[in-house]
């Protein structure tokens, strides 16, 4: 059944960070009602992220369909949206007049740059979001400008999943005070966030904010991809004084210079003179191997290395095997639900239903006759997707 069974969502039809945000609430159990729009090409049956889900496609733009809307949230705990600010309150389902309806609903809302501030209105994507952050900055090679890393910090991390989190604190919260609100989750807000760990390097000088140069960015030697002798790659990551030494053991690069140091501010391992030289010796002895024969090497160590593997190659990975880590949904590769939980595991996923599909089920639960529902569909308010 899942931890969120028994919670009744309305996710107003989007892109990005309002569709995963579906998803991670859909596979924990709670029932996910999607409101789709006519003429939305953007649903696809091929999306893991609109999976488990029900679907009305509504005309909101119509009293009617606005009707149909707000007797919908009569009855569910949560809505969420991904309009610019002010374009919900335009079409009828504000948070005053939901709120009104329902008095107990949470109202999500996922923006870029929030309800409020001087760029509130204004359009942008990802990479607008985490470049005003600071995020971006951070990301990429030495002496190089600065590289998306696709769009799964701003969209996903600090956008659908902080929503999420919003959302799960605020049902917390109405469950003791019996009262709705409304969260406000913007993935400007959601990247700032994520580079807490990065504000706390600043303060003790470990971070001087040129692109490329942190010990986490690639910068150090210690920290970085390396090519193999076949032209895939090694990430390497030991940062620890001990798994760092198990590492050069098992590479066969126990010296003098690369033994200097440890994980902390002296000369050596930190001393980042040092890095681009002991970088070069790491990147010579590693291409004399193949990935594969150095993951033999590697394999049940703490040198702290991973082969830099596919898509494709991970779902085929032992580990990600014994966890069952990736599923096939109508022939469609996708993850699992995660996190995972002892005893109300997520729900079995179930491929994205089309646009529609549910529109009858769903009227007839929100309390319309049949007679209803066919004048609902006739006038166009409501639009019967096909199934199958």
């Amino acid at each position: 059944m899942g931890p969120l069974a028994g919670f009744r969502i309305i996710e107003i039809a989007g892109l990005g960070p309002g569709p995963f945000c579906g998803m991670m609430l859909a596979d924990m159990g709670a029932t996910v009602i999607r409101v789709d729009r006519p003429g939305d090409t953007m649903s696809s049956q091929l999306d893991p992220q609109l999976r488990n889900r029900q679907s009305i496609c509504i005309d909101l733009k119509s009293n009617q369909g606005l009707e149909v809307l707000l007797r919908l949230v009569d009855g569910a705990d949560v809505l969420f949206e991904g309009f610019r600010p002010g374009v919900a309150e335009r079409l009828g389902f504000g948070p005053k007049v939901c709120l009104e309806q329902n008095p107990q609903l949470v109202y999500g809302r996922i923006t870029g740059w929030g309800q409020t501030g001087p760029l509130a209105s204004t359009a942008g994507h990802d990479i607008n979001y985490i470049a005003l952050s600071g995020t971006l900055h951070a990301i990429g090679r030495m002496g190089e400008r600065p590289v998306p890393p696709l769009n799964l910090v701003g969209d996903f991390g600090a956008g659908g999943m902080l929503l999420a989190f919003g959302i799960l604190c605020a049902l917390l919260e109405t469950s003791r005070s019996g009262k709705g609100q409304v969260v406000d989750a913007a993935m400007l807000d959601g990247a700032i966030a994520l580079m807490a760990t990065f504000h706390a390097f600043r303060a003790i000088g470990l971070f001087d904010e040129k692109t490329g140069s942190n010990f986490l960015s690639g910068a150090a030697h210690f920290y970085d991809t390396y090519e193999t002798k076949d032209g895939k790659f090694l990430a390497v990551g030991p940062l620890e004084p001990q798994f760092y030494r198990q590492f050069l053991k098992i590479a066969g690069l126990e010296n003098e210079q690369m033994l200097a140091g440890g994980f902390s501010l002296e000369p050596g391992r930190m001393d980042k003179s040092n890095w681009p030289e002991l970088k070069q010796q790491i990147a010579t002895a590693l291409k004399q191997k193949t990935r594969d024969e150095w993951c033999v090497l590697f394999d049940g160590t703490d040198a702290c290395v991973a082969p830099v593997l596919t898509t494709t190659e991970a779902s085929q990975h032992p580990q990600n095997i014994a966890r069952n880590n990736f599923i096939e949904v109508d022939g469609v590769l996708q993850h699992a639900p995660a996190p995972r939980f002892d005893r109300t595991p997520g729900v079995t996923p179930a491929k994205p239903s089309p646009a529609g599909a549910d529109s009858r089920t769903l009227l007839s639960e929100a309390g319309y006759d049949p007679a209803q529902i066919e004048a609902l569909i006739e006038s166009g308010t409501v639009f019967e997707g096909k199934t199958g």
